[in-house]
């Protein structure tokens, strides 16, 4: 009678390939070098034509003065009461120009629209790098039918690998718990195939893009 269990056949036909190694086909194969072109036009305009193919809007601000006016403007055209905000800096902007917010965790599930900062800007992909680091947390980028990001032109990267590097030197080797990218309005195609914007998160995402580069 075979006693021989077929987790023992299992692990002795494991046991059996790690003794005999197979010999690498594509010895030639190039890891070191870029994946991709290199990006043809500047890194702003690159970021601005991906994250709007995606969705997103984009709003070029000069300077920070600049946004300020743009930022007032553009909540007395759209529907952005109530709006959430944490960030003492942005927090202490919004005072500035009397748009009222809230940061009150009683309000959260009420609230319309977010704003927030993030870590960089991905020109490759489009894409806004977030984190758990910043005041925001984790469910401003996320919750709200808008979210309105402010960013900087100094925050701009070329490639996702780059963004990873500056953030370990941003935060001496310690990553915050969560990061990930936001590429444009959420959006699922799950159901009958009919694509809906919103699905899993921001049916509307702003970039107030400022210049803060001086050349």
């Amino acid at each position: 009678m075979d006693e021989t269990t077929s987790r023992e056949k299992v692990l002795k036909s494991i046991r059996n390939s790690l003794l005999s190694k197979t010999p690498n086909p594509y010895t030639d194969t190039d890891l070191e070098g870029k994946i991709y072109a290199e990006l043809d036009e500047s890194l702003a305009l690159n970021f601005a034509q991906e994250f709007t193919n995606l969705g997103g809007k984009f709003i070029y601000c000069e300077d920070e003065q600049d946004f300020k006016e743009v930022f007032k403007a553009f909540s007395s055209s759209e529907e952005i009461q109530p709006l959430f905000c944490k960030e003492p800096a942005l927090q202490k902007m919004l005072t500035s120009i009397e748009i009222p917010f809230s940061d009150q965790a009683s309000d959260f599930k009420a609230l319309r629209t977010t704003l927030t900062t993030c870590e960089f800007l991905i020109a490759r992909f489009g894409s806004v790098m977030v984190s758990s680091a910043s005041d925001s947390g984790r469910r401003l980028n996320f919750y709200a039918e808008k979210h309105l990001i402010l960013a900087f032109a100094s925050q701009l990267v070329p490639e996702t690998k780059d963004a990873l590097i500056s953030m370990r030197e941003k935060y001496n080797g310690k990553l915050p718990s969560m990061i990930t990218q936001i590429s444009g309005a959420s959006r699922s195609a799950d159901i009958e195939k009919t694509l809906i914007k919103g699905m899993h998160g921001p049916k509307e995402i702003y970039v107030f893009f400022v210049d803060d580069i001086i050349e």
